[in-house]
């Protein structure tokens, strides 16, 4: 199922495809996360801590470290959706990364020390669905057909 990675004329694949989008949306995410305005409480953003009061959209708590997180997540999904295993690879690991996001964010105290990353409820379900999204993309958009 693996193939060598795409040439400009060969087209990607459905999970080449879902890897780019996904890897696009957490560019743009991680962009937007630096932009006071679509940022509330820009000032208030920290590096990495719980007593950041950014919040993207005035909804998701944000940090510097969670920006760069989403950066690097979009960075690794444009450069592994040109080929369909590095592809599946990133659609199914990162969701599973962001599934054990998910679950951290439910069992840490988010007014802790612990929270550094920071999270809040809002934050936790986005993870969720977020994960939950990818590990299924990845699974469905490479799974054989029977013939």
């Amino acid at each position: 199922m693996s193939r060598a990675p795409r040439s400009a004329s060969t087209p990607r694949s459905p999970v080449q495809q879902a890897a780019l989008l996904v890897g696009l949306v957490f560019l743009l995410v991680a962009l937007l996360g630096f932009i006071p305005g679509i940022t509330t409480e820009y000032d208030s953003m920290k590096f990495a801590e719980h007593h950041s009061g950014a919040k993207l959209l005035g909804v998701f708590q944000v940090s510097i470290l969670h920006n760069l997180v989403h950066l690097l997540f979009g960075l690794a999904g444009v450069i592994m959706a040109r080929a369909v295993s590095t592809a599946r690879a990133f659609l199914i690991g990162g969701g599973l990364v962001y599934l054990a996001l998910w679950l951290y964010g439910l069992f840490i105290d988010h007014d802790s020390s612990a929270n550094f990353i920071p999270v809040n409820t809002a934050d936790n379900w986005l993870h969720f669905v977020l994960g939950l999204g990818m590990v299924l993309l990845g699974v469905v958009l490479t799974r054989r057909r029977r013939g």
